[in-house]
């Protein structure tokens, strides 16, 4: 089978909800992103085949095409495609995965995976509260599948409790992992250790480059003393993910367009998966997922140097460590979204990003990557840095 390479990458600092990054465009904040994967790799843009956006929450200044759109803000010309996906968290992920997809099959040469999200422009679940709030229409689930799983709504909260409760998680372990990952991005960012992968976007003048979201200053008290989502629960605003705006991407080529083009390769995509299971849980699926791809590529997870598996609340990455007894010294190892954010449909690409040149920091060689998603999917993907 045709390998597929990313020659480039890239993604912005994390911005707060309503911070630094709220007053940029999602379509113009992705853009930003394109223009400097085609600087990054010295490509000629016109040779770009295709660009595939993810984006969850598709509405107000991310409805329309926000991937289309994105092409025609950035100094790609407009004789380039795009597309924009939903797969939920793991959108731009799944990016990454049509992406390589296209060139392996040797349908396409070039091609971006890419994500955005504003989510203070654009709140999470607004397209369906909007709606909502105008009478129109029901909720997205219909009876007849809310009467099928037994349930009057899915909900990705309770289905973080749910895996809580599952792997015998308490409160104390949660907000000890949400301590250590924001303890990890501090280092890292003292370290310069993201200066790399970051693309600079101008907020009043001055360069945005590092992540808003990593709190110092946090302590377990601290994190104690914070209010639960749900009474009797264990999940709180402290050790879930942040909210956050964001974009990020990475160029994927054939080795027809390596050799072409004059392109150094950065790493190598060297296998997929995507799963589905319960949509009540939820929030368990990167097991699977993570064991499916490990059984199509051979390997094992002693083959992997570094894991990046998405927080978005604490008992995921814990229970995937759990489940595949892994070794939690190759986990997140920069921070994850608890401390860095979590920007939807942007996470996929950022996760990637971060991956690979944490790979590179370190000299290794395997990651792999996955990530939870509404409905109970999960993506996993492992690469070769190169």
């Amino acid at each position: 089978m045709a390998d597929a390479y990313i020659v480039a990458a890239g993604r912005t600092a994390g911005g707060r909800r309503d911070g630094k990054l709220s007053q940029w465009h999602p379509a113009d904040l992705a853009a930003e992103v394109l223009n400097a994967l085609v600087d990054r790799s010295g490509i000629d843009p016109t040779a770009v085949d295709d660009v595939i956006m993810g984006c969850v929450t598709q509405a107000g200044e991310q409805a329309l095409q926000v991937g289309r759109n994105a092409v025609l803000s950035s100094k790609l010309p407009q004789t380039v495609p795009a597309v924009t996906i939903d797969r939920q968290c793991g959108s731009s992920q799944q990016a990454v995965q049509f992406a390589a997809q296209a060139v392996m099959s040797g349908t396409q040469d070039v091609v971006i995976a890419a994500g955005t999200e504003s989510m203070s422009r654009v709140p999470m679940f607004s397209n369906m509260m909007l709606h909502k709030k105008a009478g129109i229409g029901g909720s997205a689930y219909s009876p007849r599948v809310l009467e099928k799983y037994g349930v009057d709504n899915f909900s990705q909260f309770d289905g973080a409790e749910l895996v809580a409760k599952k792997y015998g998680f308490d409160r104390t372990t949660l907000d000890r992992f949400a301590l250590e990952s924001h303890r990890l991005a501090a280092v890292a960012d003292d370290a310069d250790a993201f200066v790399e992968e970051i693309v600079p976007v101008d907020v009043d003048g001055t360069p945005h480059l590092r992540d808003e979201g990593i709190r110092r200053e946090a302590t377990l008290d601290g994190l104690a003393g914070l209010k639960t989502l749900t009474e009797g629960g264990v999940i709180t605003a402290g050790n879930a993910s942040q909210i956050c705006d964001g974009s990020s991407g990475v160029m994927i080529v054939s080795e027809h367009a390596l050799k072409k083009y004059g392109l150094t390769p950065m790493a190598r995509i060297v296998g997929m998966s995507v799963t589905a299971g319960d949509p009540v849980i939820m929030l368990d699926e990167p097991v699977a997922a993570t064991r499916k791809v490990l059984d199509r590529t051979g390997m094992s997870l002693d083959d992997i140097d570094l894991y990046e598996v998405n927080e978005a609340f604490a008992p995921i990455p814990l229970a995937w460590l759990k489940a595949m007894g892994a070794d939690p010294e190759k986990l997140n190892v920069n921070g994850g979204a608890i401390a860095l954010g979590h920007p939807l449909g942007a996470s996929g690409t950022k996760l990637m990003t971060t991956l690979i040149y944490a790979l590179k920091a370190r000299g290794k060689r395997y990651g792999l990557q996955t990530m939870c998603e509404g409905g109970g999917i999960a993506n996993a993907t492992i690469i070769e840095a190169l």
